[in-house]
């Protein structure tokens, strides 16, 4: 037997790298991944996304769930996989993981907050409380997401909080 023979084989994985960023593909990154710039509000700014959420989640997710309920879950996945890249290219944009500034995060969690809740304001404001209130405390999983790299961890530790919001919503609606 060679020498070559006995040593262990290793396997790499080549993936090739993402293209150069271009001007006009940064800047829709970064206008997707900051809210429409919400994430640049010097206090709270994931508060403000989450207002731009509730917005969304008030004017577009709410009729289009209403009906149709399963292609809205199906659009939303597909969105949110599609977050997890922008997110993950948006926190190398910015130099810094899980930037301030990136608030698609908080954006995707109040729409899956309201997901199946009445749109009243009423229930917008207890629902975008609850999704505060869940995503500052991060029970488990959201910690245990909070603490991955990359975009999917910083947009997975929302989607918990917002689960945890949504139930508790719905909860609340049927004792009221």
């Amino acid at each position: 037997m060679s020498e070559d023979a006995r040593e262990p084989q290793t396997c790499t994985l080549r993936v090739n790298p993402a293209p150069p960023m271009t001007g006009k593909r940064q800047a829709l990154i970064t206008f997707v991944a900051t809210g429409a710039f919400t994430g640049y509000t010097p206090l709270a700014p994931g508060s403000a996304g989450s207002v731009l959420g509730l917005l969304l989640a008030k004017f577009a997710a709410a009729p289009l769930w209403r009906h149709l309920p399963a292609g809205s879950l199906i659009l939303f996945g597909v969105v949110f996989i599609l977050s997890c890249g922008i997110a993950d290219r948006a926190e190398r944009i910015f130099g810094q993981p899980d930037s301030p500034m990136i608030v698609l995060d908080e954006v995707l969690g109040m729409i899956a907050t309201m997901f199946g809740n009445p749109a009243g304001w009423t229930w917008l404001i207890v629902g975008f409380s609850l999704f505060r209130v869940f995503d500052i405390i991060k029970p488990w999983p959201a910690s245990w997401f909070d603490k991955m790299q990359g975009g999917a961890g910083l947009m997975l530790d929302d989607l918990a909080a917002a689960v945890y919001a949504n139930i508790t919503l719905q909860v609340l609606r049927r004792l009221i």
